[in-house]
């Protein structure tokens, strides 16, 4: 799979024009001059959630969506919060759920008469 850094190199190393590298590759030329603009914002995602991970240790990704997105007002999308929650390995270990302790049933008391309860 050509990438982008290949290009790049054969940019460089052949003294080529990027359409006839992209063509030769079979990437466009789009996706060659393609500059992520997220990674600044990502990484505040990121210190926020480190943040309120690190404050509320019960908190899980729900309760950090909700503070972030209603009391802190950062209308970032659920999808791209849960990814680099994942990404940060925040998650919380799902608890087994306590068992009731029963006492053992009492045998059932034997009628002295017929049609007695």
């Amino acid at each position: 799979m050509p990438t982008r850094d290949g290009a790049a190199y054969e940019i460089q190393a052949k003294r080529a024009s990027i359409r006839l590298v992209c063509s030769a590759l079979g990437i466009s030329s789009s996706g060659y001059r393609y500059q992520s603009k997220r990674s600044t914002e990502n990484a505040e995602i990121a210190d926020w959630l480190l943040y309120l991970t690190d404050t509320h240790r019960t908190w899980g990704f729900g309760l950090c969506y909700v503070y972030l997105r209603n009391v802190q007002g950062f209308r970032w999308n659920h999808k791209r919060v849960y990814r680099i929650y994942r990404e940060l390995a925040l998650n919380l270990r799902i608890k087994p759920k306590k068992r009731l302790v029963r006492e053992t049933p009492q045998p059932l008391a034997v009628p002295e008469r017929i049609n007695a309860v």
